[in-house]
């Protein structure tokens, strides 16, 4: 069996479409088809975008065949509360690829069109709204590109703040839009702006004026899959 068809078993095994296995992993749209009919190897790049989006898959097996074809895996869930929180038994939190929709401000107007690629299900959570992964390092060593963040979206940026707090912010800088985790802090240039903070030294405060921030969310839990052999 050549890699190409382990893909497929993975593919199957997520119960997914090789057309939105594309999309999470980045690659071209119907390129697992053509390689199939063709019976033709994966490049490294394709096995190492593959291996980098998809952490739970076993790199040995994948190129090899030998082994299981799942990583064992130990979970770290870190749960962010707030008093006014109240917790949940049970509830299934959508679990979105950024990548596949056109941004954060579209994610959170039409949540309910757009497929996730799972659901994340932790204990006595409070109420969240979805789940994304994070990307970057700014708020490195608490949180780490490739990581899980719950979030619960607010509406109001002025009333609705928990100064202080991680928040997922979607922001609007010279016609680009930029999405981070960060700190959320008074500003000392008034109350129309934010100041975002960094967990990571190497990366300075800024200042955003509230016209610029497009979406904001509170981060209520994180998760990270730490590997195992």
């Amino acid at each position: 069996m050549k890699a190409i068809h382990r893909v497929y078993q993975y593919i199957d095994h997520i119960n997914t479409k090789p057309s939105k296995f594309e999309v999470m992993t980045g690659l071209s749209n119907g390129y697992l088809g053509k390689q199939k009919k063709r019976e033709a190897s994966l490049g490294e790049d394709i096995l190492i975008k593959i291996i980098e989006n998809c952490p739970e898959i076993n790199p040995n097996w994948l190129l090899t065949g030998n082994g299981q074809m799942l990583m064992k895996t130990e979970e770290e869930t870190k749960i962010y509360s707030l008093r006014t929180d109240h917790n949940i038994n049970k509830q299934a939190i959508p679990l979105y690829n950024l990548e596949a929709t056109a941004g954060v401000v579209s994610l959170f107007n039409d949540s309910s069109n757009i497929e996730p690629i799972d659901y994340l299900k932790i204990p006595n959570l409070p109420k969240c709204d979805g789940a994304l992964f994070v990307t970057g390092d700014s708020m490195y060593p608490l949180l780490k590109s490739g990581d899980i963040v719950a979030y619960k979206q607010i509406h109001d940026f002025k009333n609705e703040v928990f100064w202080g707090e991680m928040y997922l912010v979607s922001i609007e800088v010279a016609g680009d839009t930029y999405t981070m985790v960060k700190y959320v802090q008074k500003s000392e240039e008034g109350k129309e702006f934010i100041k975002l903070v960094s967990q990571n030294n190497h990366h300075q405060p800024k200042n955003i004026h509230l016209s610029k921030v497009k979406a904001m969310a509170l981060v209520k839990a994180s998760v990270r899959y730490n590997f195992m052999k």
